[in-house]
């Protein structure tokens, strides 16, 4: 009997992308701020590109508080959806094809998201990773550093807590 040949490395890089293309697609305050992620493996980094309109602080010049928090519950909740699907996808339980097509799953719910603004934010890219502390059923909590030039040097952290989607709806 003949083995089916295994799918090329680079296709299912592609599918994978499509799928977080998709995820982060659903979220229209994700394009407001323009906020892009980049995926290595099952590891995300969210990028906020600088533009003018995120200045809070025109004397500074710094980036908005409003803005950096933002940023960050986004990377959060798309760090922290991606972590559940990644499971999901490589078990092959969920199709990447079918998260293009627009069947997404519900995104998990703020809770509660505390900011340590650290520093001021300066007028240049930003980039935010989240790690996910714990992941139950109905209930998870991330922590996520957000930082520009060097990443031992972050700008702002937070904790957020958050109500996950249910299963069956």
């Amino acid at each position: 009997m003949a083995r089916e040949k295994p799918e090329p490395v680079q296709v299912i890089k592609q599918r994978r992308d499509a799928a977080l293309h998709a995820l982060v697609d659903g979220v229209p305050y994700i394009r407001f701020l323009g906020i892009e992620f980049d995926r290595r493996g099952d590891e995300l980094t969210a990028i906020m590109p600088f533009k003018e309109t995120l200045i809070g602080n025109p004397s500074l010049p710094a980036i908005h508080g409003g803005a950096t928090a933002a940023f960050m519950e986004m990377a959060s909740i798309i760090g922290l959806s991606w972590s559940m699907l990644w499971d999901e996808i490589e078990s092959g339980r969920i199709d990447p094809e079918k998260l293009v097509g627009g069947d997404l799953p519900d995104l998990p719910k703020t809770i509660s998201f505390t900011v340590d603004y650290l520093r001021s934010g300066l007028p240049r890219d930003a980039y935010a990773r989240a790690k996910v502390n714990r992941s139950g059923r109905r209930y998870a909590s991330v922590h996520v550093e957000a930082w520009q030039d060097n990443r031992a040097r972050p700008f702002a952290q937070a904790t957020g807590h958050f109500l996950m989607p249910r299963g069956d709806g």
